[in-house]
């Protein structure tokens, strides 16, 4: 594996598991010194030791990231460990609960919107703030999905936090490009990780959901820190304001059967 981050600080909420664990190992293993944040304090820890097996320095923050004063102590217990913040994946969301909106409580409504939007939006803000006190320049890449783009019968929430973290994301990287400070998403469809096992374990709904996805499986988590790598790399030095789908064909179109 090349240095891509060689020399920086990288953030990575929601990465006590899944995508979010995946991809700090990868940011250290490219270089990186690596903040670690999430609810999950135990999780937390074994993230970054497994950071610290794959030879990179690491830091574990506790962090509701629908709070802004959490968010803005894990920007400063950041700044004040490694000096600097260079690049980061606001990573962390739930699924909601499946229901009709007419069945859909508003309690359920907020809980999703207040980490899956609001959370990448006090991300942004916090994180925008410190890299311009920098001088500018940085990457940034949020968590998005496919159902960002289209609708889910019964995940009309979930849809809308993340329709609107794309839309975020193109109003953050325009405002500020000028600054050389990128900022995407990433689309992913279902992945194999505990979010996906609560949504689509039943042995019905699994085999369903795969057909919907032409290369006929769900996608691995490193596949997904594997792009997000890329995209806060250099190599990806002239895209911002897009979000990256991997979704095994999902949204190409229906799947033939056979």
């Amino acid at each position: 594996m090349t240095r891509d981050l060689e020399g920086k600080t990288a953030l990575v909420t929601g990465g006590t598991s899944g995508i979010g664990r995946d991809t700090a190992v990868l940011f250290a293993k490219a270089g990186a010194k690596v903040v670690i944040a999430g609810r999950r304090e135990a999780e937390g820890n074994e993230s970054v030791e497994l950071v610290r097996a794959a030879g990179g320095e690491a830091l574990f923050v506790k962090t509701d990231v629908s709070k802004a004063s959490e968010v803005e102590n894990l920007v400063k217990k950041t700044v004040e460990k490694f000096g600097r913040l260079d690049v980061a994946f606001n990573n962390a969301g739930i699924e909601g609960k499946t229901a009709p909106i007419i069945s859909q409580s508003e309690d359920d409504w907020d809980r999703t919107i207040n980490i899956n939007l609001k959370g990448v939006w006090l991300c942004l803000k916090y994180e925008i703030r410190q890299m311009l006190k920098q001088g500018g320049g940085g990457a940034i890449v949020n968590m998005g999905s496919v159902l960002g783009l289209t609708g889910w019968a019964g995940g009309a929430t979930y849809s809308a936090s993340k329709s609107g973290v794309i839309a975020l994301t193109k109003a953050a990287a325009l405002e500020n490009a000028r600054h050389r400070i990128r900022v995407n998403a990433v689309g992913p469809a279902v992945i194999e990780t505990a979010m996906g096992e609560r949504s689509f374990g039943a042995p019905e709904v699994r085999k369903y959901a795969i057909a919907l996805h032409p290369l006929g499986r769900f996608g691995k988590p490193m596949e997904i820190a594997e792009a997000v790598l890329w995209m806060c790399s250099e190599s990806a030095s002239f895209m911002t304001g897009q979000q990256l789908v991997l979704d095994g064909g999902f949204l190409a179109g229906p799947n033939p059967p056979g």
